[in-house]
């Protein structure tokens, strides 16, 4: 079946290759569309751009989140699940084209797709590159022109239907994740299943970190979501240090220190921290900081530097008699 129509938006025709089932979606913002999509020139070869297909997984976009190619959404909000239409899209529609599929190529090879970009408008960033990376993109670059997109439709997720990632979130979508991520850490970390206790941490510094970088740092906004921050940070060092990833403790604890160098509790476990990577005299410094800002915590510190104590007698002894064995000269 193929039938030709002028959809109302100027530059535009669709043609219907396989029709679909159901009614039109109903999209709104947070709408999570699934689809695979082909790119050709508009030349007599019909000369393939792009196909998802290759990279063996759909495309997914999220409705309202500035896709660069904002005719997708327009073309896609015709069409019914299951749905396979070919869509004419004159120049005007098409001039973002070569930056989109650049950063969906660098995606596909494992590569950073802002890697490089300055922090301007799309429109901006085509005049700073010289090159896309991609002699085909280049050249739709320098002479925009008019495209053909394949699409097939598989599905619309409403934004309730579908777990979200952070970086589609809204601002109030995130900050009401936070809380629900510190919980299942924290029931996580009950269940001794430190792994997974980690990510939800993680996850829920992400969606802080999101939201700091649109304030302005030490201000009040800035303040109140590092606040929420921190015992994040040091839940996560806590799973970190079960798991004995001790370098991942040392980074994240001395980059919180280096804005908050009164918390003891960073202090400690840095210093447990350093202690099982065998710096002495970096863990005895840290422990002695934690009792002295917080002097209730004495106890645990003098537990702490009595077992730092005993294990480095112990591997002192051990080199001892390694490096004996070294140096005997040998038998017979």
């Amino acid at each position: 079946m193929e039938e030709t129509y002028l959809l109302n938006v100027e530059g535009v025709k669709k043609k219907i290759l396989h029709g679909g089932q159901g009614e039109l979606p109903k999209l709104q913002d947070g709408s999570k569309i699934t689809f695979h999509f082909q790119t050709l020139k508009d030349d007599f070869e019909r000369t393939v751009i792009d196909d998802s297909r290759e990279a063996g997984i759909p495309m997914e976009i999220i409705v309202g989140k500035m896709f660069k190619l904002e005719i997708w959404e327009t073309l896609l909000s015709s069409m019914r699940a299951g749905e396979v239409a070919e869509f004419w899209c004159d120049a005007i529609h098409t001039g973002m084209y070569a930056l989109v599929s650049r950063g969906m190529r660098r995606i596909a090879e494992g590569r950073d797709p802002l890697e490089g970009q300055k922090h301007r408008c799309g429109m901006g960033n085509m005049f700073d590159y010289h090159s896309t990376g991609y002699d085909d993109l280049d050249e739709l670059q320098r002479t925009p022109q008019p495209l053909i997109f394949i699409m097939e439709l598989f599905r619309v997720e409403e934004p309730s239907a579908y777990k979200r990632d952070t970086w589609a979130m809204s601002k109030e979508e995130k900050l009401a994740a936070v809380p629900v991520l510190h919980s299942e850490g924290n029931r996580l970390v009950l269940r001794k299943q430190f792994g997974q206790a980690a990510a939800k941490y993680q996850e829920a510094v992400i969606c802080l970190r999101n939201l700091q970088a649109k304030e302005k740092p030490w201000e009040d906004g800035w303040l109140k979501l590092e606040s929420l921050v921190t015992p994040l940070v040091l839940n996560y060092c806590q799973c970190q240090l079960e798991l004995g990833e001790y370098y991942e403790v040392l980074e994240h604890t001395t980059e919180l220190l280096q804005k908050h160098n009164d918390n003891a509790k960073a202090y400690f476990k840095r210093a447990k921290a350093h202690a099982a990577v065998w710096n002495e005299r970096e863990a005895r410094e840290d422990f002695l900081r934690v009792a002295h800002l917080d002097p209730s915590m004495a106890a645990a510190v003098k537990k702490e530097l009595k077992q730092l104590g005993e294990r480095m007698r112990k591997k002192h002894v051990e080199d001892r008699k390694r490096y004996q064995g070294l140096f005997q000269p040998p038998r017979g």
